[in-house]
This record gives C-alpha cells, structure tokens and sequence, in this order.
C-alpha cells in the first residue's frame, strides 16, 4: 500500500487520519507493499485528459474536473466511489479504469467502460464487491475497451502511481496540482480538493 499526500498542502492531523485509509496495488500477495515505480512522466492533468478514458459522475459543465485511477477488483476504490458521491455537485469526477490486480480487473473495468449507463454499472459492480460477491459479470466482444485499459494502465504506471485509487486534480482553493493514492472519507476527500466538505 503505498500514499504519497502532498505534505505542504495538508495539516499533519489529516495526514494522520489518511493513512489509516488503504489503497490496493500491483505488488505480489508477499505480505509487503511494492515499492514506488520510477516515474517517467510528470503527473500532468493535460495527459490525463487527453489520453486516458473513463467515465463521468457529477456536473458534466463543472469548473472542477477530478480524476480518479481505479481497479474493478480493489475494495478501497469502492469505498472512494462511495465517498466521493457527496462532492458530485462541487466536481466532475472522471473515473478511469485500469488493470492491475488480476484479470477480472480488466474484463470488468472494460464492461463498465461499455455499459449503456456506466454508473449505474458502476453502482451495481460496487455494490457486489463489498458485499464481496465479486463484482458485475464480465461483458462479450470488448477488445476495444480492453485496449484502452491497457492505455489507462500504461499511463497510471508512466506517472510512476503504484496503487489504487489514485486521486488527481487541482485544489479548490490554491490551484495546486495534487494527487493521493489511496481512499479517503468524504470529509477527508473534501479538506484534499479544497472543496466545502458535506453537512452531517
């Protein structure tokens, strides 16, 4: 499990809280975390823009656009996906699938690409997950999207990222580029984005 937060940004009490928040990654079942991949690329919202593919939850129109890297088979992304929906009226939250922990990941992360209302699939799929049902069943004829999952993967490995979710956007409040691998609450979530955070 591997968290990189950005230590100027955050107030050391929410790095506390952050960490106890799990990511999964691509590391062998060894009991150990991976180590952090070399970077070949620097993190660039352009990029992400332009060359990977996901779908979309929130205000299509918003100023605010969050990208969020994720794995079909990682438990900690359904938490996030979970926590994020209360912010979906603050931003635009791109969720891009990729492949990394086992081959369902790829199968299921191409069905979601193709569903006809892919959050809805999404919700279904995460549902199924953490009540550890293994997720949605697996599309037919999905080459293509299969394919841009190898391209969304590549490009989560070029940024050097080693687990998942992994969090990219800008803060609400300075304009920094900020990135997290791993999931948060949705307060957490909030303080991250410089968004205001949900009344309880």
């Amino acid at each position: 499990m591997m968290f990189k937060p950005l230590l100027k940004l955050l107030p050391a009490p929410f790095i506390a809280a952050s960490l106890l928040l799990a990511g999964c990654n691509d590391a062998p079942s060894t009991g150990q975390s991976a180590p952090t991949k070399a970077a070949s690329a620097q993190v660039s919202l352009a990029a992400v823009a332009t060359e990977a593919e996901g779908f979309t939850v929130g205000t299509t129109m918003s100023a605010r656009t969050v990208y969020v890297f994720f794995d079909a088979q990682c438990p900690h992304c359904a938490t996030l996906w979970k926590n994020a929906k209360p912010l979906k009226s603050q931003a635009k939250f791109v969720w891009i699938p990729v492949g990394l922990i086992n081959p369902s990941s790829t199968a299921q992360g191409a069905t979601l690409l193709a569903a006809q209302d892919p959050v809805a699939a999404m919700d279904e799929h995460e549902a199924s997950l953490q009540a550890q049902r293994g997720g949605i069943s697996a599309g037919r004829n999905l080459d293509a999207k299969k394919a841009v999952l190898a391209k969304n993967t590549e490009l989560f490995n070029r940024f050097g990222f080693s687990s998942v979710p992994t969090i990219v956007g800008t803060h609400a409040q300075t304009g920094a580029l900020v990135t997290q691998e791993g999931a948060l609450s949705t307060a957490s979530l909030a303080t991250f984005l410089g968004l205001q955070a949900p009344a309880q």
